[in-house]
């Protein structure tokens, strides 16, 4: 074993191939039975013309939306990532639980500096007890607005799934469109200090469908038998927008959210927020015709301008007229928080799950926006927030700023004054934070820009409790946490209330996205068994990009199992 061990280090320490490292790392420390699996990824500009309009576009090997990974649990994945455009790159494998490999999470300046144009890097991760729909996406500035695929993770032969399987599946991603440059774009609103523009279309799989200019064939299909029951991957991978999807006269039985199984629950329409996935059973059981496949908007903020136009896509029955008039779907109206808890509530464990009972660090973590008073010399410029102010978010009242070098690398090798380790586990001021934030012209919460860290000990049961708060609009904010999954174990309107608040304890369900409801609260539970750097964001790219994220350490535990390998040779640099 020690020779083997020595062996491993010298593939660690020379520069040889990514896939002898690979080999090495899966022989060492993975389960045994599982395929590695190899991708090539070139990060490219692609000429698409839609909305009337021809632009280019940043995606994977030119295919919009990009190629999906295919994997089955416990499998190894190995993707070569060569940037061939003028931009920063990386990739982020949302809801992959990197046991053991933050190195390869993909977060920038989190745990890696981007892949700079001409260069390449190598991630490799398993999915250790992993299946289910998840997603990849670019995680610098905002190219997620086209870099963008799913990974789909098969039982392991012979496992069935937990209800009758289903004829066919189908990938179904929602997304956003924006005829302007959205590198640009961030760019621009982030010097503006106002709001980011809606954007142009909503789309599914890539196409606005009829509703849009010059989109009447820009549209989605999928041709069913009637009869037939088909399984749809749903992911949410739009920018700054939550989600309505329903398919017209069809009922959608949830099966599985964040690639987790669920009780099956029977409903109308879901809502997925930016970072969420869901499979949904649909059996062709109505008249043979062509059925809207809708998705539209969720906004829970106050006085935020948004796209309101539906994507459509065709449910289309074998047999219908290839002309026929497609039957129209119903979506809640756009601020229908309702419909949203009714989605969320139906949300149970397949089965009874380990809920951490006792808790060694209770974390209360604020989530909202902020607005700070304008600094500019050119005011009319730069402060276009509400009364001439700048927008910014903040989780405690903690702007959060993105260093320059990747905090995981800080961190690994001890470089200092790149973050702090004091994000404060509460706010420094408990008031009515729904109700009764400080509204003073501008919103002076005075948040303070940092890069703030919480160190978690390795093994410790972890609760955290998010707060929306009030300050300039309530929201519904979708927080992702990277590196882990947790049990969402209660969430309501209001204030936080220790004495009332109800949890469940047996069934929560398993996610790695939570959407903290508008005007209320939601907690959250998970052990920190998984060493590293993890970004806890809002998947709201422009909350992110104002600030609205924290960064969790978990330490090294005992013994190699335990403990962060060594960073790759190919780290990219910054």
């Amino acid at each position: 074993m020690a020779n083997f061990a020595a062996f491993c280090f010298l593939c660690l320490s020379l520069s040889v191939s990514c896939y002898l490292r690979a080999f090495c790392a899966m022989a060492h420390e993975w389960p045994a039975g599982g395929s590695t699996r190899f991708y090539d990824f070139k990060v490219q500009t692609k000429r698409v013309t839609k909305l009337c309009d021809t632009k280019e576009i940043v995606t994977i090997n030119k295919m919009f939306p990009g190629p999906v990974v295919y994997a089955q649990e416990d499998d190894r994945i190995i993707v070569k990532v060569t940037n061939e455009t003028p931009y920063n790159a990386t990739i982020h494998w949302h809801g992959v639980r990197q046991k053991l490999s933050c190195w390869f999470d993909g977060p920038s300046y989190i745990t890696q500096c981007p892949i700079q144009a001409g260069q390449t890097f190598t991630y490799e991760f398993t999915m250790v007890k992993q299946k289910g729909t998840l997603f990849w996406h670019a995680h610098v500035s905002w190219l997620r607005a086209t870099v963008y695929g799913a990974i789909v993770v098969h039982p392991k032969t012979g496992v069935p799934y937990p209800f009758k399987h289903p004829y066919e599946e189908h990938i179904v991603i929602l997304g956003e469109y924006w005829l302007k440059d959205v590198v640009q774009l961030e760019r621009q609103v982030l010097a503006s200090g106002g709001g980011a523009p809606p954007a142009d279309a909503f789309t599914i799989n890539g196409h606005p469908g009829p509703n849009y200019n010059c989109s009447k064939n820009d549209v989605y299909k999928i041709d069913v038998v009637p009869g037939k029951t088909y399984m749809l991957r749903l992911i949410n991978a739009a920018l700054n927008m939550e989600n309505f999807f329903a398919i017209a006269y069809h009922k959608l039985t949830v099966v599985e959210a964040d690639a987790e199984y669920t009780k099956l629950f029977t409903t109308d329409r879901v809502m997925l927020g930016p970072g969420q996935t869901m499979n949904v059973l649909v059996t062709a059981d109505r008249p043979i015709g062509k059925y809207s496949m809708a998705m539209g908007p969720y906004m829970s903020a106050k006085n935020v301008s948004f796209q309101n136009i539906s994507a459509i896509a065709y449910f289309q029955y074998v047999g219908a007229a290839p002309n026929s008039i497609s039957l129209p779907a119903d979506l809640p109206s756009f601020n229908d928080n309702l419909a949203v808890k009714t989605v969320m509530d139906g949300l149970r464990s397949l089965n009874p799950v380990n809920v951490p009972k006792e808790i060694d660090t209770s974390l209360f973590v604020t989530v909202g926006l902020n607005v700070n008073k304008c600094r500019s010399k050119t005011p009319q410029q730069n402060c276009q927030g509400p009364n001439n102010g700048t927008f910014a978010a903040s989780m405690n009242n903690i702007t959060f700023v993105k260093p320059t070098v990747s905090i995981l690398e800080a961190y690994y090798k001890k470089i200092d004054g790149h973050f702090t380790e004091d994000f404060p586990g509460a706010p420094l001021k408990f008031y009515d934070f729904v109700n009764g934030a400080p509204n003073n012209a501008p919103n002076n919460t005075q948040a303070v820009n940092g890069t703030r860290t919480k160190v978690l000990e390795f093994g410790s049961r972890i609760q955290i409790i998010f707060q929306d708060t009030g300050t300039v609009t309530t929201e519904n904010h979708p927080i992702h946490l990277h590196g882990y999954s947790f049990y969402v174990v209660g969430y309501g309107t209001g204030d936080f209330d220790p004495q009332t608040a109800n949890f469940n304890l047996v069934d929560p369900p398993y996610m790695n996205t939570i959407g903290v409801p508008a005007g209320g609260w939601a907690v959250i539970r998970f052990v920190a068994d998984n060493p590293g750097v993890w970004f806890m964001h809002c998947h709201l790219d422009v909350h992110q990009s104002w600030g609205l994220g924290a960064v969790l350490i978990v330490e090294n535990g005992k013994g190699e199992l335990e403990t962060l390998p060594h960073p790759p040779a190919d780290l990219p640099r910054c």
